[in-house]
């Protein structure tokens, strides 16, 4: 009989152990500070480089963002010089939602079918900054979108001379009009 004896002592000592484990554990969850609202530490990208590259570069006006608030941040730059001259500024907005400025001289509606993330045309149209912008809504992404007249002449095909510009993202359209408005080229 001394082999069970042995057998509860090792189970009491397990159940001592995890109960010693869970209270060590909860001890330091009260004590360490934490806020489960906070968001993530975004980091800022500095797109300066990128834009005045795209700007040389490109045979369209680029656009981007002036004069909006410090609270929304730019996350993410890319400029593709490819038959297209594809421009991307990815930004935080201040409600934690996600806003893009898109341009391209790639066809127009497969431009705004993978800019906007597979959004349709609404049919209303709204003025920015005395322009026409047309609304698109879609599952994950809105959009708001503009075919520049302004661009270089040149090339062939639907895009010639024209570049689309595309605000999309998560974000309200009242957020992407706000960006849409602060647009300049230069």
């Amino acid at each position: 009989m001394a082999g069970t004896n042995g057998k509860q002592k090792t189970a009491r000592d397990m159940v001592l152990s995890l109960a010693v484990i869970v209270l060590v554990g909860g001890v330091m969850w009260l004590f360490i500070p934490h806020d489960d609202d906070a968001e993530p530490d975004i980091k800022r990208a500095d797109y300066r480089v990128e834009l005045l590259t795209a700007r040389r570069a490109a045979p369209y006006p680029v656009a981007a963002p002036e004069g909006l608030p410090e609270a929304w941040k730019p996350t993410s730059v890319r400029f593709q010089r490819d038959d297209f001259y594809r421009w991307h500024l990815g930004y935080h907005a201040p409600d934690g939602e996600y806003v893009a400025v898109e341009q391209s001289m790639e066809k127009r509606s497969r431009f705004i079918e993978e800019a906007s993330q597979g959004a349709r045309e609404t049919g209303v149209t709204q003025e920015i900054g005395g322009r026409t912008w047309v609304r698109y809504t879609g599952g994950r992404y809105d959009a708001l979108v503009l075919e520049d007249s302004r661009a270089a002449e040149g090339g062939d095909g639907e895009s010639a001379g024209r570049a689309t510009t595309v605000v999309t993202g998560t974000a309200s359209f009242g957020q992407l009009t706000k960006v849409a408005a602060a647009l300049k080229t230069g």
